[in-house]
């Protein structure tokens, strides 16, 4: 961890020059740098989150008289 803030510009150069930079601490890894990348509008496709989820069949149905009067007391 040291290492890495003395020397975090040229740990930066090597994560952009594509390679894999890992920062230790205590001879554990705990973060990997990368370049930023702006994610692309194609990363998001409709329809695959299908089958991920349910809604209740009456989820638009009209609240119960007493919770919209609760709301105007």
């Amino acid at each position: 961890m040291h290492a890495a803030k003395t020397e975090f510009s040229q740990l930066v150069a090597q994560a952009l020059a594509g390679n894999t930079v890992i920062v230790a601490k205590s001879g554990r890894p705990i973060v990997q740098l990368v370049p930023w990348r702006e994610p692309s509008e194609s990363s998001r496709i409709p329809g695959t989150g299908k089958g991920s989820f349910r809604m209740a069949e009456d989820f638009d149905a009209p609240l119960p008289k007493d919770v919209v009067e609760g709301w105007y007391t």
